[in-house]
């Protein structure tokens, strides 16, 4: 069939070419306005220079032209255009009309192919559900048979007295219970059976533990999470090792005791820091030695084995250090110290004082007693450091737990003990310091072959040796004090002894006047020189040493 096509629409009459004289050249020069765009209009309205707007219209005509040249092309293929759609209109019928009949025959296809799936996915639904519940049943039905068979072989466990196959079996039956519970006989029957076999575990945990039977202990209460005594097991098994640890500890310091309180001498001599020892490796050993069975009986609890097991450090700990004490008469001896002299640093402690007065306590006395509390603290610091790190590096430790482990450790008794025996220290290590440079300074002499006298070295290894001691107490009071008592020797009569030979009377006359006696003055006063010069350098050197002592101090309780 034909199509008809509207009329194209008239153009508007071409404007005599005798109105214009265009180049020629123009025609192949772009415009500078593009004459199709609405907004050229301003442009053109604000136009003033005639040749300018002479310009303007040679391009607005040459742009025309080319319009007209693009109309006239497009019309001249309307004849082939009006051919192809005949064509297609001619041919369009047949091929719509067979697509539309295979889309309904997709369609029909489609539609019963859903329905099948969904019929067959429906059945495949109900087998499934089905087979579930076939399953469950089985599980139920192989349940029931092992409940029988594990409540029967716990009779035949328990008849035979072996209480361990018991409570495996007890525990397998109590398992399957919990996934398939039941009220039954059965159940009923095995929870009589579970009573008596816990009191029969509870009685004989009881005798192997007051028989201290290791191998029968953990035997049996490796029963108690089997019957859902988890927790119970934990405490008796814990309550076991203090006890073992107690057992000892009061062995050592029985005989310890009897060697402070012996009124006869005797070969043997008290060993607190081997006792003290003993009871921390004793301790050290219960947990983690142990380790395994806590975190079998209870994974999450080793940090309460080891507040329990701390309570035992407290009692026996508290009490060899507290015989010590007593037995070095301590608080008498710092007593003694005291009324001695009210303050060891004063400056009124001069050589002429020191040289002169009442004797104290012997100094060398003294030095042995700062030995036995330095490795007694540095000992409890030791095992302290230890359990805190063993602490901290537990999993699965109950939030409660962590906070009351540490404060068993820093605020226990033990611990306090230790400040006690800390606070001991400073006043002995004082009065170490004083009385021996003291005695350096009342001692001092020409060295032969020496550039200075006796008093320098004497003085600086005591010092030296004082201020290591109180760097290795870790103690920052203990560092502080002992660090001032120093530092108030070397500026007061330390520095008064450098000087004393310095202010001579009639110095200078005995050096230019001559005599006997100007040779030997003139090497007394180098060598009060030299003094001056190597302590100078000795305080430097100290004080590098201290310093480096306090780093070290400090990495290795950053570890």
């Amino acid at each position: 069939m034909a199509v008809t096509f509207p009329s194209p629409t008239p153009r508007s009459p071409r404007r005599p070419d005798a109105i214009v004289a265009p180049d020629p050249s123009s025609a192949d020069m772009s415009p500078s306005l593009d004459f199709g765009d609405p907004t050229s209009f301003t442009a053109l309205r604000v136009l003033t220079d005639g040749g300018a707007a002479t310009r303007l219209l040679h391009e607005c005509v040459a742009y025309q032209r080319a319009l007209d040249a693009r109309l006239d092309a497009l019309l001249a293929r309307r004849a082939d255009l009006d051919r192809a759609a005949a064509s297609l209109l001619r041919s369009a019928p047949p091929l719509l009309s067979l697509a539309a009949s295979d889309a309904a025959a997709l369609k029909e296809s489609s539609s019963s192919t859903a329905a099948l799936a969904d019929a067959l996915s429906s059945r495949v639904r109900h087998l499934d559900a089905a087979h579930s519940r076939a399953d469950a049943a089985l599980a139920r039905a192989e349940a029931a048979l092992d409940r029988s068979r594990a409540l029967e072989a716990t009779r035949r466990a328990l008849a035979a007295d072996d209480l361990a196959a018991a409570a495996t079996a007890a525990h397998e039956f109590l398992a399957i219970d919990a996934r398939f519970p039941t009220d039954d006989d059965l159940r009923r029957d095995l929870i009589d059976i579970k009573r008596r076999l816990e009191g029969l575990a509870r009685r004989r945990l009881a005798a192997v533990v007051d028989a201290q039977d290791h191998p029968a202990v953990l035997r049996l209460v490796r029963l108690f999470p089997l019957l859902g005594l988890a927790d119970e097991g934990l405490q008796v098994y814990v309550a076991y090792l203090k006890k073992v640890v107690a057992l000892r500890a009061r062995a050592d310091f029985e005989h310890l005791a009897e060697l402070t309180s012996a009124t006869q001498p005797t070969s043997d001599r008290p060993d607190f820091v081997g006792c003290l020892t003993r009871l921390f490796k004793d301790i050290v050993l219960a947990v983690e030695e142990n380790d395994g069975v806590l975190r079998e009986l209870r994974g999450d609890d080793v940090a309460y084995a080891i507040i329990e097991l701390q309570e035992e450090c407290d009692s026996r700990g508290t009490q060899i250090l507290r015989r010590y004490a007593d037995y070095r008469k301590l608080a008498r001896l710092a007593s003694d110290i005291n009324s001695y002299t009210k303050n060891l640093l004063s400056v009124m402690g001069s050589m002429a004082s020191a040289a002169g007065g009442n004797e104290g306590p012997d100094p060398r006395e003294i030095e042995l007693y700062l030995e036995e509390i330095l490795a007694l603290t540095q000992l409890g610091e030791d095992y302290t450091e230890f359990m805190v790190n063993k602490i901290r590096v537990l999993r699965d430790v109950k939030p409660e737990l962590g906070p009351r482990a540490m404060k068993a450790f820093r605020n226990g008794n033990f611990n306090k003990m230790e400040q006690d025996l800390t606070g001991f220290y400073v006043i002995f290590e004082e009065f170490f310091m004083v009385e021996n440079v003291r005695k350096a300074i009342r001692i001092d002499e020409p060295i032969s072959d020496g550039l200075t006298t006796s008093m320098v070295d004497d003085v600086f290894f005591v010092l030296q040796s004082c201020c290591r001691r109180a760097t290795s107490t870790a103690s920052i009071n203990s560092v502080i004090a002992v660090l001032g008592g120093a530092t108030s020797l070397l500026s007061n009569e330390y520095q008064e002894a450098l000087q004393w030979r310095m202010r001579e009377p009639n110095l200078g006359a005995k050096l230019f006047l001559g005599g006997v006696g100007v040779q030997k003055t003139g090497e007394e006063i180098a060598t009060a020189l030299n003094n001056i010069d190597i302590s100078s350098e000795y305080v430097l050197k100290l004080r590098h040493e201290i310093e480096e002592l306090c780093v070290e101090l400090q990495q290795l309780h950053h570890l």
